[in-house]
């Protein structure tokens, strides 16, 4: 990779904000471009699942943009410059590597995980800051979830098996039965739902299972056997609401043997 490509990216980013710039770009702030910036992340993550090389291609390009716009409207308010991004990421790359920079033994994954982490945990002491302090809030809640979890199992604070941690999913379901036939009260339901997910995360989490792909795996799958629903009864000329529930349920038994 060329710096000269990087520069033209960086140059563009400045132009769009300068003086006769494009009046959008030029309102933009760190707050208004989250949207955007959390909207590129998961069209990059949606590329990667795909496998779509080109649209990866693309992702990236429009998230190396949103990461240069971050940073031009930073020098803009004074908070820090191109150079200091860089070479803070440098710093804690080299010094969070010291197998490779150094001379630290450190044969495999986990021993290297294990190391990042106790460097990481050795960082928060020194700035007196909490081991949950910060965990991303505009992301995913499941991924969020995972994040708390693993933070907490660091420190010993976690399940020993998933077999354990299963445990607390069915008792969560049972919380939620008894409110649902009981109670049925929307704020204690929602609490006890909220419990139940966290805890199938701990269970995904612990047999090495990432809740946030199976999830979404699930939602494709259901896509795309609605989709052969629609297309079932599209041959038919019909539209769905002029077939039977009984008739849906039928082509969805049919989808899943394709």
């Amino acid at each position: 990779m060329e710096a000269k490509e990087l520069q033209n990216v960086w140059k563009l980013v400045k132009k769009l904000r300068g003086h006769e710039g494009c009046p959008w770009d030029k309102e933009q702030n760190h707050h208004s471009l989250l949207p955007y910036l959390i909207e590129e992340v998961y069209e990059v993550a949606s590329a990667v699942e795909k496998g779509d090389v080109e649209d990866l291609k693309e992702e990236l390009g429009d998230l190396l943009f949103m990461v240069f716009s971050y940073i031009s409207i930073a020098e803009e308010k004074e908070l820090f410059q191109l150079k200091e991004v860089i070479d803070a990421i440098n710093h804690k790359m080299i010094v969070r590597h010291p197998h490779v920079f150094g001379d630290k033994d450190l044969k495999t994954s986990q021993d290297v995980v294990n190391h990042w982490h106790k460097i990481k945990d050795e960082e928060r002491k020194k700035k007196k800051k909490s081991i949950m302090d910060n965990i991303p809030r505009n992301i995913s809640a499941l991924i969020r979830a995972k994040l708390v979890q693993e933070r907490a199992s660091r420190v010993g604070f976690d399940w020993k098996k998933a077999q354990d941690a299963f445990l607390k999913v069915k008792e969560e379901i049972k919380e939620i039965e008894h409110l649902l036939y009981k109670s049925q009260s929307r704020e204690k339901l929602q609490e006890e739902i909220g419990d139940l997910l966290f805890a199938v995360v701990n269970v995904a989490r612990l047999l090495n299972i990432d809740s946030e792909i199976a999830l979404r795996e699930t939602i494709e799958k259901f896509i795309q056997r609605f989709k052969y629903i629609e297309g079932k009864i599209a041959e038919q000329n019909k539209s769905l609401h002029e077939v039977t529930l009984e008739e849906m349920e039928s082509l969805w038994e049919e989808s899943k043997r394709i």
